[in-house]
């Protein structure tokens, strides 16, 4: 795409959450996008009879690169009905997504920032510490997998699987 048909980044992330909501909707699930100060969540979807919700943070590229940059609040888990729906604008066709727990976000940005400090930089120096976090999905193993935000389980399969995680 050539830089003068680039969107500014604010407009970027409205579309990509705009999308999100979309796709969402289109599969038959309640999406609502938040207000603008609602801290970590673009999006709350639930399923069509409530029992079920999960809140989502979009971030949003224009690029055929499988990366989104983050900052170091990506490092934090939290609960586990959070997720980031990672979108690849395409102005030609239909944007990708690629969606992905909190909890995996955060082991990957962190296992990565640090392994990036520990690396020499140019001329062998060491690196900086610097905010910026990065998410990637090379071999696209999170794209379009709506069902792990778990909208379409049951509650008694809630139950088992919580029970599971207790024992670990």
């Amino acid at each position: 795409m050539r830089s003068e048909d680039q969107l500014t980044s604010i407009l970027c992330g409205v579309a990509g959450e705009y999308f999100v909501a979309a796709e969402l909707s289109r599969r038959g699930y309640v999406a609502s996008l938040t207000l603008r100060n609602t801290r970590g969540i673009d999006v709350l979807a639930s399923n069509s009879n409530a029992t079920k919700t999960v809140g989502i943070q979009v971030k949003t590229n224009q690029t055929d690169r499988r990366e989104w940059i983050l900052n170091k609040k990506a490092e934090a888990e939290e609960a586990e009905n959070l997720f980031y729906v990672f979108v690849r604008l395409n102005r030609t066709s239909m944007p990708a997504f690629h969606v992905v727990p909190r909890a995996t976000v955060a082991k990957f940005v962190r296992a990565g920032h640090e392994a990036w400090l520990n690396a020499p930089g140019k001329e062998g120096r060491a690196h900086v510490d610097s905010s910026i976090r990065k998410f990637s999905d090379p071999e696209d193993q999170y794209l379009g997998r709506w069902e792990l935000l778990g909208l379409d389980e049951l509650p008694n399969q809630r139950l088992q699987r919580a029970a599971r995680s207790r024992r670990r």
